[in-house]
């Protein structure tokens, strides 16, 4: 049932208990925190009565029947997402990173993702600012309700546009083909090595064309948290690995082994930040066009998704 129609009903069933617009706003408003005009505009609509007996009904059953309509009431509005950009770089980009795509060595995630990770809600986004994460680095933001939907606007606005992940290939031989040449780097739904980037959702946040490319020429674009280095200790121990963390005094690094292991910078002996990725390049001399189909129709899988 649409809520537009909801005040002419329920005036039906009482009409002789009414009660004021403004009086039924200050009753809504703390119970339910939605944004006032959405209020305005699904529950009084163009009546001015409201039957005080199904009112109270409402109320006394919670939040429930309301809480799950909330969705952005400012999605697709180009000035809303503006705005949210604007907030975004002044609240937000110091762990965030101006782009949303977060910073090396800082343990907050990449928000452009936030869609494509999960069944992930424009009100779930939404309660996260404004009630931050416990137990972590992100606090509550006790921003009015509408800067925070700007906020939820502006990330919708740089999430990436991903095509469907349609891949023409065998599935089951794809699981073979990964187990024998990606496993031991990249895991799965909590399996496999940890070297490489997890793969469990990669086909919804990264476009068919963009795996592709990762397997063919790897070089060409290494994610954050996965770019390598060289480096020498005191006592001559070479070590080869990724940077997980990097600040002017340290660095923290998962070697080719899958330990990590961190480092003071004075007490190396040579640091090196090579340009090749750690990942070999898939030639189709090495890995088929018809092998590298099937492996992306594995991870397309919904299992893996």
């Amino acid at each position: 049932m649409s809520l537009d129609k909801l005040p002419g009903i329920l005036e039906c069933l009482a009409p002789g208990m009414t009660l004021k617009k403004n009086n039924l706003l200050t009753m809504l408003a703390p119970k339910f925190s939605i944004f006032p005009a959405w209020i305005a505009r699904g529950l009084i609509g163009k009546s001015s009565r409201l039957s005080l007996c199904i009112l109270i009904t409402i109320l006394s059953t919670g939040s429930s029947f309301l809480h799950a309509q909330i969705s952005n009431p400012l999605e697709n509005d180009s000035r809303a997402a503006r705005a949210g950009g604007v907030l975004f770089r002044s609240q937000c980009a110091t762990c965030h990173g101006a782009d949303a795509g977060g910073i090396q060595g800082i343990d907050a995630p990449d928000l452009r993702q936030l869609w494509s990770v999960g069944e992930r809600s424009d009100e779930q986004v939404f309660n996260t600012i404004k009630n931050g994460v416990s137990g972590s680095i992100m606090p509550a933001h006790p921003f009015p309700d509408t800067e925070i939907w700007m906020l939820v606007t502006y990330l919708q606005s740089v999430a990436p546009v991903v095509e469907s992940l349609a891949p023409d290939g065998n599935a089951s031989q794809g699981r073979a083909l990964f187990t024998s040449h990606c496993s031991e780097c990249h895991s799965i739904s909590g399996s496999g090595g940890t070297l490489g980037p997890d793969l469990s959702l990669v086909s919804r946040s990264r476009s068919r064309q963009a795996l592709v490319n990762a397997v063919r020429s790897p070089s060409q674009a290494i994610a954050s948290g996965f770019k390598p280095v060289n480096l020498m200790t005191a006592d001559n121990q070479a070590v080869t690995g990724v940077i997980k963390s990097e600040d002017a005094f340290s660095i923290q690094v998962m070697d080719t082994n899958q330990n990590l292991r961190g480092f003071q910078k004075f007490a190396l002996r040579n640091l090196e930040y090579p340009v090749a990725s750690l990942m070999p390049v898939f030639d189709q001399a090495r890995l088929s066009d018809q092998e590298l189909e099937d492996i992306l129709s594995f991870l397309a899988t919904p299992q893996n998704n």
